[in-house]
């Protein structure tokens, strides 16, 4: 199996470095010897794909390292990680104002607030498990927390903490989740949403 990563650390005169899974998995050693054609020194930011192997003292390394056919758009995710965390920001903005301004019960706010505090210590608790090689949380779980509302905290922590903000399957993931969510408040503004609404609220008060 090959995966997919980018020269974290490299050291061009022992001839060795350290790979980063692009999925922000456990930093992977590799060895010049370990690129396949050497056409090239490798430098750091290099993307690469490469397979598992364990030397003879039991440690993970890379091998047959070959280079990817473009680097790591950093430019780009770094865009990206502003345009989510400028959205969240709006998102909280018009949430707050339409509590003031009645259209939504407090609670609602409370929910989202609450929620994505959760989320956003979750992502640093895998994100620091990544670094460490612990036990990591799952990602369907950062989904679901994203989902009953705590996306704008998960949309900071990939900004701020670069934490699951470049692999595409997860952020594709991640904005089906925002869209099913803002579509379902979007709903309690209907006139059948707002009756749903007022019945769960009475019933919570009696």
């Amino acid at each position: 199996m090959r995966y997919q990563g980018r020269i974290a650390n490299w050291n061009d005169e022992r001839g060795f470095g350290f790979i980063a899974p692009i999925d922000d998995g456990r930093r992977v050693f590799v060895h010049i010897s370990s690129f396949s054609g050497r056409q090239r020194r490798p430098i750091e930011n290099d993307m690469v794909t490469y397979e598992i192997g364990t030397e003879a003292k039991g440690r993970v390394r890379a091998e047959r390292v070959v280079f990817a056919d473009e680097r790591l758009p950093w430019n780009t995710s770094f865009e990206l990680g502003n345009v989510s965390l400028t959205f969240a920001g709006i998102f909280l903005v018009v949430l707050t104002g339409a509590v003031v301004f009645g259209k939504l019960p407090v609670p609602i706010l409370g929910l989202y607030f609450v929620s994505s505090v959760v989320a956003f210590v979750a992502y640093s608790l895998d994100k620091s498990a990544a670094k460490q090689g612990r036990w990591r949380t799952q990602e369907s779980t950062l989904h679901l927390l994203g989902l009953i509302g705590g996306w704008p905290g998960a949309a900071v922590a990939q900004s701020l903490l670069h934490h699951k903000s470049r692999k595409q399957s997860f952020q594709v993931v991640f904005w089906v989740t925002v869209v099913i969510n803002c579509g379902a408040l979007g709903w309690l503004f209907s006139p059948s949403g707002a009756v749903v609404l007022r019945s769960i609220f009475e019933i919570s008060r009696g």
